[in-house]
């Protein structure tokens, strides 16, 4: 930690700024014993609001990153850099000419265009209220209107994987598995969720558990942090999974952005083969021919 070097990170937007973060984010973590001091404006969409931006970068003058739609405030931000020695740039400017220049349309500049309260906002409201009333098997009626159910032994992850699905429109619900407690009736049958097995080492899971009862201040004496023990909830999480032909995941050395982003590969090929097998059947019945799947 001694060795570390920190520098000033300016991210300006006039919108949430997620943006920003992710692809900030993103490049600075390829860089060892390197940290960024970020200092995060978003919703900055007038004069008034930038003034905190420029005072930010004339005390703390680093590198500066901005999604601003606005033209003006855009100048205002490359002026005060300019007068302080702060590199900057536009994270959408290249984008946006690539798709003007291929589609041949200006863009609207609107800020938080993306955020508008469209039909793909209420279905992610929908998928989280979903997603938040079947969590950790709290409710099992309802199952087969998920579009994922994760499954698996306690600490793989399940609820926050879950959210971040939700998150992007995928009502997704989550089932623990319990020793000796079958899966929920009918979920084996489910033609129309994905269901998919989340596992990791039982020594990643036992660590986890033991932190999770130190937070509590409870008795750590149980099954519940034996190795052993769960290395067996773990084969038979396998065993299930293996049995109903349900894909498996292992969360061990996984992020949840990289699990979600595994899971939602595995949706979009059950959601093609599920769209050939509706027309398959469509075709058989229009000639008097039956299919099966």
């Amino acid at each position: 930690m001694g060795n570390r070097s920190f520098f000033h990170l300016h991210l300006i937007s006039d919108s949430t700024g997620e943006t920003l973060i992710a692809v900030a984010r993103a490049v600075s973590a390829q860089y060892d014993g390197i940290s960024a001091i970020e200092h995060v404006y978003p919703l900055v969409r007038s004069r008034s609001q930038l003034e905190r931006v420029t005072d930010g970068i004339q005390a703390a003058p680093g590198m500066v990153l901005y999604t601003l739609v606005d033209p003006d405030l855009a100048l205002e931000v490359e002026k005060v850099c300019l007068e302080t020695g702060s590199p900057c740039l536009s994270v959408l400017s290249p984008v946006v000419n690539m798709f003007e220049a291929y589609l041949g349309a200006a863009s609207r500049g609107r800020p938080g265009a993306q955020h508008t309260l469209n039909a793909d906002y209420f279905k992610r409201i929908d998928a989280m209220n979903y997603t938040m009333m079947h969590d950790d098997g709290q409710s099992v009626s309802g199952l087969a209107d998920a579009d994922v159910i994760l499954f698996g032994v306690s600490r793989t992850s399940k609820t926050p994987t879950s959210i971040y699905l939700a998150n992007r429109g995928v009502k997704t619900a989550n089932v623990p598995y319990v020793p000796g407690v079958p899966v929920p009736q009918g979920m084996t049958e489910f033609r129309g969720p994905l269901v998919v097995g989340l596992v990791a080492s039982a020594e990643r899971i036992v660590q986890i558990r033991q932190n999770r009862l130190l937070s509590l201040n409870a008795s750590d004496s149980s099954a519940y942090v034996d190795e052993e023990a769960v290395a067996a909830e773990i084969t038979e999480t396998r065993r299930i999974c293996a049995r109903n032909r349900w894909p498996v995941i292992d969360v061990t050395r996984r992020s949840i952005e990289e699990t979600a982003a595994a899971i939602m590969d595995l949706y979009r090929d059950h959601r093609s083969r599920q769209t050939s097998s509706w027309e398959a059947r469509g075709q058989g019945a229009a000639t008097g021919q039956t299919t099966t799947s």
